[in-house]
């Protein structure tokens, strides 16, 4: 059963001028093995975190770092979930997660399909 699906799209330069303008933000937004990727590879783990939440409903307190995106040994990218996000996905009977990232022509995009 789909207990949720998200989308979402980053505008890759603009999402890099946001990180040069505010440093922090990198640290605030992603684990520390996400931040030495690439732009193309952190704005579409951006799109991901995003669309994960909306596929949780957006629920407010969720936690940047407890959501990372990481490859398997094929390159398929998948989610490792912990607190406030593991918690909000034990709630709804979230079981398992499908993921999808692509980066083409200036735009990086996600969707997420939490199953239950």
């Amino acid at each position: 059963m789909i207990v949720g699906v998200g989308i979402d799209v980053v505008d890759v330069e603009r999402f890099g001028q946001t990180l040069e303008r505010t440093p922090a933000l990198r640290d605030r937004l992603f684990t520390e093995e996400e931040r030495a990727l690439p732009l193309n590879s952190l704005a579409a783990r951006f799109a991901a975190k995003e669309a994960l939440a909306k596929a949780l409903g957006a629920p407010a307190g969720l936690e940047w770092h407890d959501a990372t995106v990481r490859k398997d040994e094929g390159g398929r990218p998948h989610l490792v979930i912990g607190g406030t996000v593991a918690a909000r996905a034990e709630a709804l009977g979230v079981h398992a997660w499908h993921v999808s990232l692509s980066h083409d022509a200036g735009i990086a995009s996600a969707v997420v399909v939490a199953e239950g």
